[in-house]
């Protein structure tokens, strides 16, 4: 099963691209970028994803531009909503891609993230498979959580310490 996983950095990857090749997918991940602030946050966690992938041998397709106003255009006012519209973003996006390649599914390693909601990733992955027409491969990534973190400190990846946006961004660091 040829299968595109949208995939957020590279230490997320870990765990999930391993549990997708011992179930004997062919698996491609796909970097979308326009949720990661600031930009050099942005360009951090792709330079380690690309490093990690070319050490494992997984084909990635990287988002080209950064949209940053159009990201924050589309949450302003709506902030305590903006998970939701991010992972209706990116799991759309990655389903665009994997319908035009012809991938037989699609998943996300935000599956992968105990800071995640799974249900909510979940419903709209279906909702978007169902539009989009190309599966959304459900799997609960999250048992293997240490293991992942351990094998990025392996590995000496940077890690980054929030979800990506400016606001999670300012969650994790901003104290008053």
């Amino acid at each position: 099963m040829k299968l595109l996983l949208h995939t957020c950095c590279g230490p997320c990857s870990i765990y999930p691209v391993s549990v997708l090749r011992q179930m004997g997918m062919n698996v491609m991940g796909f970097f979308y970028r326009h949720n990661i602030h600031p930009f050099q946050e942005c360009l951090k966690r792709e330079e380690t994803l690309r490093s990690y992938a070319d050490s494992i041998d997984l084909k990635m397709i990287y988002q080209k531009d950064y949209q940053l106003e159009s990201f924050l255009q589309s949450i302003v006012f709506r902030e305590k909503d903006r998970c939701r519209y991010c992972y209706h973003d990116r799991l759309t996006a990655t389903a665009k891609i994997a319908k035009k390649g012809k991938f037989d599914s699609f998943s996300t390693t935000l599956l992968y993230s105990r800071f995640q909601n799974h249900e909510q990733i979940r419903r709209t992955g279906e909702a978007v498979a169902k539009k989009e027409g190309v599966p959304f491969l459900y799997h609960d990534f999250r048992p293997g959580w240490k293991l992942g973190i351990e094998a990025s400190k392996e590995l000496s990846m940077y890690r980054q310490q929030y979800c990506g946006c400016i606001y999670s961004e300012k969650e994790r660091y901003c104290r008053t």
